[in-house]
């Protein structure tokens, strides 16, 4: 599995596999904000919560349709579905590499971005923490969509249709999170309830996506 989790590293790195492009994203979608709604450090600091949580969730969806497709188009998901590893197993690595190569990259990148949003100094702590608590939902969810619409062409807009959906929890307790650590409230419950919708879904989707996985190889 190790061996597993290093390939689809390389692959992120070396083929264009989302390695950062979600980050890009994200450095883009900081900037354009205060051009669109005003340099006003007010406005900004009400909606930069929101604004950094939408662009997380938004830069994960990026590189999603790319978690098995090559596999699948290649003949290596085959090879994976018949080796000795679990099923269940490889979606979780892979779920991993994408979480390493999207999601921590974010994590790291988000206090420097919400500098350019005019974040207030309290929340900063409780955005790297709800980004390191909800990121990996967004990567297990992401790769039980990916699994759904693995042998469909051209299903990246279905992929994106299936998982937004499932993306909302997460987005409004992690947004919920920044924004009472921002006025100063507490912010215990949000951030329960994301670990919790992270745990659940760990434990959960890597089952249904390799079940969703073996109905496509068949």
């Amino acid at each position: 599995m190790i061996a597993l989790l290093t390939r689809d590293l390389r692959l992120a790195i070396r083929a264009g596999g989302g390695f950062g492009l979600g980050l890009a994203f994200f450095l883009i979608l900081a900037v354009l904000v205060p051009l669109g709604v005003g340099p006003e450090g007010q406005v900004l600091a009400l909606i930069a919560p929101g604004i950094l949580w939408v662009g997380a969730l938004l830069a994960c969806l990026l590189s999603l349709d790319r978690l098995f497709a090559l596999d699948f188009e290649d003949g290596s998901l085959d090879l994976l579905a018949t080796a000795p590893i679990p099923l269940e197993g490889v979606v979780a690595i892979k779920a991993l590499a994408h979480w390493l190569t999207t999601g921590l990259p974010l994590v790291l990148a988000a206090p420097v971005l919400g500098i350019l949003l005019n974040l207030p100094g309290p929340a900063f702590g409780w955005l790297v923490l709800s980004l390191l608590l909800g990121t990996p939902a967004l990567s297990v969810i992401g790769a039980f969509g990916a699994a759904l619409t693995v042998g469909l062409k051209r299903g990246g807009l279905l992929l994106s249709l299936l998982v937004l959906p499932l993306y909302m929890p997460t987005l409004i307790f992690g947004a919920e999170a920044v924004s009472r650590g921002a006025q100063g409230l507490p912010a215990a419950t949000p951030l329960l309830l994301l670990a919790g919708i992270t745990a659940g879904a760990t434990a959960l989707l890597p089952f249904a996506a390799a079940f969703a996985l073996r109905i496509n190889l068949r």
